[in-house]
This record gives structure tokens, sequence and C-alpha cells, in this order.
């Protein structure tokens, strides 16, 4: 899919004009190199450009003319039979004689936080491993931002980030010395990961104990650390497993407008839940599994109607 704005370029004032465009919306934001031309020649200027949520990466061509071509290739808006982030087509895993997850298809577009909902035992966890590459499916396609998890799964990993519903951390390392060795794995450099790093732990208040090592903390306290390691990346895509197990109210509260944050910016949220009040307040679709079988699906108004999630959840469960 291709995005084509022509501009001429008539001066700093219309350049400024472009970039304010409706299709460059202000999300994630890049550095390129802008060449301008005017009839006292030509020079160079960095601009700091965002893309339109879910559009990139963008190169720029310059005829002979003067004129700019501004061009956005890659990953579309979503719609209707559109671009996802997350597609589960016909998802099957088995244990023995036993279907944990029986012929799951889910879509999460960009911009969406999808709340998965079920019974212990009814799949989710199964799932969840499923789609980051830990458990092996039986059936099925996995893709990540149109990368299959099965062909391209180094692919698929660095553009997402997973929150397991124990956070089995290396107690052996300090808690900065874990970060660090996350923004290794992913490639961060030392001033980003500096930045992330001081931004997430003084707002969930674990800087004080970044020096600790991991085997002191509390269960709150590694809960916190997994989601600051899960956000040092920037990823598209983030899986979570109960992730608001263990966290205090404020810690809570953070959670989801980092989680919001995220969608903002183009990306997209799966995770599971008991906590079906948070779900209904947080979630913009949400898929209820029983028996390892999809039984709803959809928007939180298509799913609910007029009643609770809750008495909605219990109602299918008691089906």
């Amino acid at each position: 899919s291709r995005l084509v704005a022509m501009v001429l370029v008539a001066g700093r004032s219309l350049v400024g004009a472009m970039l304010r465009a409706s299709f460059l919306r202000s999300v994630r934001c890049i550095s390129i190199p802008f060449f301008c031309t005017f009839a006292r020649g030509i020079f160079e200027e960095t601009v700091n450009y965002c893309t339109l949520t879910g559009r990139g990466p963008v190169t720029l061509d310059l005829p002979p003319c003067g004129r700019y071509i501004l061009r956005a290739e890659g990953r579309t808006a979503p719609d209707k039979g559109g671009h996802f982030m997350l597609n589960i087509e016909h998802l099957t895993k088995t244990y023995g004689d036993k279907k944990a997850v029986d012929d799951l298809t889910l879509h999460i577009a960009p911009g969406e936080i999808y709340g998965f909902i079920g019974h212990n035992g009814a799949g989710k966890t199964t799932t969840l491993k499923s789609v980051v590459g830990i458990l092996q499916f039986d059936q099925g396609e996995i893709t990540i931002d149109g990368k299959s998890i099965k062909a391209n799964p180094l692919g698929c990993k660095r553009e997402m980030a997973y929150i397991p519903d124990n956070p089995d951390l290396y107690d052996y390392m300090t808690g900065i010395k874990y970060l660090n060795f996350i923004a290794d794995v992913f490639g961060v450099d030392a001033q980003t990961r500096q930045a992330r790093i001081r931004t997430y732990a003084d707002a969930f208040e674990l800087t004080g104990d970044l020096a600790q090592p991991i085997a002191a903390y509390s269960h709150g306290m590694k809960q916190k650390l997994s989601i600051i390691a899960a956000w040092l990346h920037d990823p598209k895509v983030i899986i979570m497993d109960e992730p608001f197990v263990g966290l205090d109210p404020k810690a809570a509260h953070l959670l989801k407008g980092m989680m919001r944050e995220v969608c903002d910016n183009g990306g997209a949220i799966f995770f599971s839940t008991h906590v079906l009040e948070v779900a209904e307040k947080l979630c913009d679709k949400v898929a209820i599994i029983k028996g390892g079988r999809l039984i709803r699906s959809g928007t939180m108004e298509e799913v609910k109607g007029d009643d609770s999630l809750e008495e909605v959840f219990l109602e299918l469960e008691a089906e």
C-alpha cells in the first residue's frame, strides 16, 4: 500500500505546512533528511517527522523539477479485511488427546487493546505462549505485523514483548543489570535505554531498588521490572498474561495509561485477565474462550450489550 503526496517547494513555511498535513499525524517519530531546493541554493535540514499510525518506512525522492515526493510504504491503516498487528488463524494446540486450543481465530488491528477472558484452564495461557513462539502449535498460523511466528520467529520477537503470568526473572542479577541485559538483546542504544529506564523506573517508584538483586524483590516489584523490560525496545505488539496481578493501585493505573499510549501510537495490546471490571473499562475489544474454543468476541458493546461483562461471562460459562 502506498500513500503519495506531491508538494511544490516554495520555502520553509510550505515545508512546515506539508509536515502538518493530515496524513502526518504525530505518533511514532523518526528523523530523516529533507533536501530543500531554493532559488539561493540547496541546503539540508533535518526534520522531526511523525508517521501516520501504522505507516512506514518513509522514503524521499527528489526529481529534477524540484518537487518532493513523500512515499510511505509498508503497513496501512486497518480497515475491513486490512492489516492486522496480530493475526491468529485457526490455531489448534493439543496435549495428548486434549485440545487446549481448538480452531481459534482472532484479528487484532493497530490501536486496539484486546482482552482475553476465560476460566482457569480455558486455553488463555496456551494461546498467548503460542503467539509469542514459546509453544509449538499443531495447526493454524500466527502473524505479527505480517510476519509468521513459524517462518520468522526472530523477526516477530523483535517487534513484540511478552509478560508472563509469573515474572520468572534472573534472581542473581540486580534490577539494572537485568534491564541492560534486555536492552542488549533488543539492540537498544545506551542513550535511549538510559532515558527509558529512568522514565519508567521513576514512574513505578523502582529507581531506588534497581541496584538490589532481583531475589530480594517482592512479587509486585518483579512485575514492575517485567513491565519496564517489556517497554524498553518500544514494541509494536505487547502480549501480557494477567499483567495486573501483584500491582498496587497506582502501578495498575500507570500500566493502563502505558497500554493506551502504545495503542494510540499504532501498536496493539493482547492480554488475559480475570479482573473483568478492568477489561470492561479498558478494552476496545474482548474475546471469551471456554474449553479451548472461542465462544464470543467483538467490541465491548457487541459482547456485553446492555449487561455488564461479568454478567455476560457468567452466563456464557453456565451454558
